[in-house]
């Protein structure tokens, strides 16, 4: 027999930003790495960069990729990534999603690089394949 054990408003709001976050939050989840940089390097428009930027990051702070898209994150986040990467125009990013495989491709690209791993791969210990 199932239990809920989350409130309606409680599973709407997992996995998803629920606020604008503060300085120091942004400072901690979503300052950008040589990693992270390097990995951002390897695609050619702002707008990729950029959203390849708000997936690494909102992983780190939400703790998921976002069921309802890439670009469900405060403007004040985008911003704050788009002046670490210098990119003047920030909107460049509402373009992201243009091509649906793009958005599943860098994901796939996040996991593989810094080893992330969902609730289908279990792993018991450091090490474990």
């Amino acid at each position: 027999m199932p239990v809920e054990f989350l409130t309606d408003e409680q599973a709407e709001a997992y996995g998803a930003f629920r606020e604008v976050p503060t300085r120091p939050e942004l400072e901690r989840f979503f300052f950008l790495d040589d990693d992270d940089r390097d990995l951002i390097a390897l695609h050619r428009t702002d707008g990729h960069r950029l959203g390849m930027a708000m997936q690494i990051c909102t992983v780190r702070y939400v703790g998921r990729f976002l069921g309802e898209g890439p670009l469900a994150v405060p403007w004040e986040v985008v911003e704050y990534l788009a002046g670490q990467l210098r990119i003047a125009d920030a909107s460049c990013v509402k373009r992201y999603g243009e091509r649906r495989s793009t958005v599943y491709e860098h994901a796939n690209e996040i996991q593989e690089r810094f080893r992330y791993s969902g609730l289908h791969r279990p792993q018991v210990g450091p090490g474990v394949p």
